[in-house]
């Protein structure tokens, strides 16, 4: 059923062929910067239809499907594509922040698969305050990268090799520092959610 909400949530899965070209090219900066407008954007009508789905009582089985793989197939092109562009990258640690990314895409699968499994038995798994705060660490943390790949360019590997200063790249520092703490909100989310799991396990 091609419900405003559900034409919205399309629109958002495919976007992102879109803003993956516009963030392919780490040295184009308006392209990174045309980039964090349509991710906005994206996150907006996230928002929206989920809005006027529950504002209109058009809320249906294909809306409640595509919502969720629509987030996700974002959010894994995002933190793909920032990796291979070196965006997850800073001083000290390097490409240490990667792992920040890895364990939310990881907590993405293994929470689906989960979902899939409690469905299957009829029992439903609300989102908690945390996962909202989890979500929304995620979607600042995504869009300060992606904005300070506009206005920064690339970040450094290590202090010392061209590496600019905490006021020339203060955005990226806001990225990575959200991306961890966004890390660390999935493995507690994660770990509530293997709970309610494991109960129904034989």
């Amino acid at each position: 059923m091609l419900t405003l909400p559900n034409i919205l949530t399309l629109s958002r899965i495919f976007a992102v062929p879109l803003l993956g070209f516009f963030l392919w090219w780490p040295d184009w900066a308006l392209g990174y910067l045309i980039g964090f407008f349509l991710y906005c954007l994206i996150a907006l009508t996230d928002y929206l239809d989920g809005y006027l789905a529950r504002a209109q009582g058009t809320v249906s089985k294909l809306g409640t499907f595509l919502d969720p793989i629509a987030d996700k197939i974002m959010v894994a092109a995002v933190v793909l594509i920032l990796t291979a562009q070196g965006f997850l990258r800073g001083p000290y640690v390097g490409d240490f922040h990667v792992i920040a990314g890895l364990i939310i895409l990881v907590r993405e699968i293994a929470v689906s698969g989960l979902r899939e499994f409690l469905g299957g038995l009829q029992v439903s798994v609300p989102v908690s305050r945390l996962a909202k705060w989890k979500t929304a660490f995620q979607l600042v943390s995504l869009a300060a990268l992606i904005l300070g790949g506009a206005l920064h360019g690339q970040p450094c590997q290590a202090m010392g090799e061209g590496c600019k200063t905490f006021a020339e790249s203060w955005l990226h520092v806001v990225g990575l520092t959200t991306l961890w703490l966004a890390a660390v909100l999935t493995l507690v989310t994660g770990w509530d959610y293997l709970r309610v799991g494991l109960r129904h396990m034989d």
